[in-house]
């Protein structure tokens, strides 16, 4: 009699689940899709992430829970309802219904056998399509899912914003701690410059200051006597005249030096060229300074020469068997009004040069004076100058010189008016040798007092020479002075 009656009641309610399946009808895309349109098949997947803010596996895994957690408190679905959404389920996490997979239902267990039933409606759907319907049908039963989907969706993108906050402070370290690395190692790299900078500025003082010692050593005397004769009256004003005189001679020792030094790995490279079997000895008047030549290549002898100065001299260079003289010491300064009107007190010390011509001045060497110096100005345009030195011949001596005795010449036959006349007397006798002491170059005399000394090199006659050989139109008017010291 029980059994009639369990089974009457197992049948009423298969009957009844059964006909609530059969004529309940359960929306394919929740309620938004009722009142959405047909579309076509390949557009009626529906946008899961675009909706919902997650992937299908995330908005699933969270409808599974809120389904587990929340049925039968937070909302109730109904019997059909809660049959559907186990099948589908199973659907997802077993596949489609296999009854050879799955244990034997009870004939009483009317609940598993709905179940079984339902799950095998699904035939062979596929896994996100479940996930697709357990959603959609959870969502349509419940009105509370939805912003149980939007406080994670907010809960998500509060989660994204502080990753991405602190993967952008992270970067930002990172970059931070790039730019003081970069920013310390520039520091670094300017301050090994900037030393290196300060240690070659010293090295260069330092053999500024012995150079200069021995080049001052040499001329102290010339300095002060010219300084004595130009300012009288003034000391302050001779020390500083000595002072750019000093800087002047240093700076012209440091050119001629290099310009040597250029002659002499000129010299070597034209002898490494020619495989020259056999060098020629050099001449104790070739080259410079207290260094020869070979210490010029040799940084061991050079350091040990800048350690123990000796006294800086250059010497001019000449043809084998010449006499060395010493090169000359040349500089200028720009009282040049003071200095034409002092000149303008002696005629003697006025020439004309006129246009197209070579003035020569002959100062022959006095028996008291070991220098000579000459300075010379002009008017408003400049002039060629330059200073040779003759021996005297076998013929004649310097005894019939007269000081400060001028010469013109013209520049395109190259001969004196003393030479056109006697050109006979000479004819078979020796002619005097000259050494080129200061080449002719043009000066801008009628802007600085230019001005220089030179040490005997013997008896002989300077040749101090202007040139306005270049200028067709215009004389020069030249101020200058010679003269003598011990």
């Amino acid at each position: 009699m029980a059994t009639e009656e369990l089974g009457a009641a197992g049948s009423n309610g298969l009957g009844q689940v059964c006909e609530n399946t059969s004529t309940t009808e359960f929306p394919a895309a929740g309620s938004e899709n009722e009142k959405a349109p047909e579309k076509e098949e390949d557009q009626k997947v529906w946008d899961m992430e675009r909706n919902w803010g997650f992937s299908l596996e995330e908005i699933f895994g969270l409808a599974l829970k809120f389904f587990k957690e929340m049925n039968g408190k937070a909302f109730n679905p109904t019997y059909e309802e809660n049959l559907r959404l186990v099948a589908l389920h199973k659907q997802v996490s077993l596949g489609p219904y296999n009854p050879d997979d799955c244990p034997e239902v009870g004939f009483f267990d009317v609940l598993g056998n709905d179940r079984r039933k339902e799950w095998a409606r699904l035939g062979s759907m596929a896994k996100e399509d479940a996930m697709e319907d357990f959603v959609k049908l959870l969502n349509s039963c419940c009105s509370l899912f939805s912003p149980y989907v939007t406080s994670h969706k907010i809960e998500k993108e509060e989660q994204e914003r502080r990753l991405r906050e602190e993967e952008e402070r992270l970067r930002a370290e990172r970059e931070e701690q790039e730019r003081l690395k970069q920013e310390e190692e520039r520091h670094r790299r300017e301050e090994e410059e900037r030393r290196k900078q300060e240690a070659d500025q010293l090295i260069v003082m330092e053999q500024k200051q012995q150079i200069m010692a021995a080049l001052n050593a040499q001329t102290a005397v010339q300095f002060q006597q010219y300084a004595q004769r130009q300012f009288p009256d003034s000391p302050e004003q001779q020390q500083l005249l000595i002072q750019q005189l000093q800087e002047q001679h240093y700076q012209q020792y440091i050119q001629q030096a290099y310009q040597v030094q250029q002659k002499a790995l000129q010299r070597q490279q034209d002898s490494a060229i020619s495989q020259t079997a056999q060098l020629s000895p050099p001449h104790s008047n070739d080259l410079v300074s207290v260094k020869n030549t070979s210490s010029q290549s040799d940084s061991s002898q050079s350091q040990e020469h800048e350690a123990n100065p000796k006294p800086c001299r250059l010497f001019i260079d000449g043809k084998p068997g010449d006499v060395a003289i010493l090169a000359p010491s040349m500089w200028t300064r720009p009282q040049i009004k003071e200095f034409k009107e002092k000149m303008l007190q002696d005629t003697e010390s006025m020439i004309t040069v006129g246009r197209g011509e070579v003035l020569t001045v002959r100062v022959p060497t006095h028996e008291d004076g070991t220098y000579l110096f000459w300075e010379f100005a002009t008017d408003h345009y400049d002039i060629g100058f330059g200073l040779y030195f003759e021996w005297p011949s076998t013929a004649k001596g310097t005894s019939s010189e007269k000081t400060g005795e001028i010469v013109s010449e013209s520049k395109e036959t190259g001969q004196t008016e003393e030479d056109k006349g006697n050109s006979e007397s000479h004819t078979g006798s020796n002619l005097p040798h000259v050494n080129e002491v200061v080449p002719i170059f043009r000066r801008d005399s009628h802007e600085e007092v230019y001005a220089g000394s030179h040490q005997y090199p013997g008896n002989g006659v300077y040749l101090l020479k202007f040139d306005n050989s270049y200028s067709l139109w215009r004389s020069k008017v030249v101020y200058y002075r010679v003269y003598y010291t011990r």
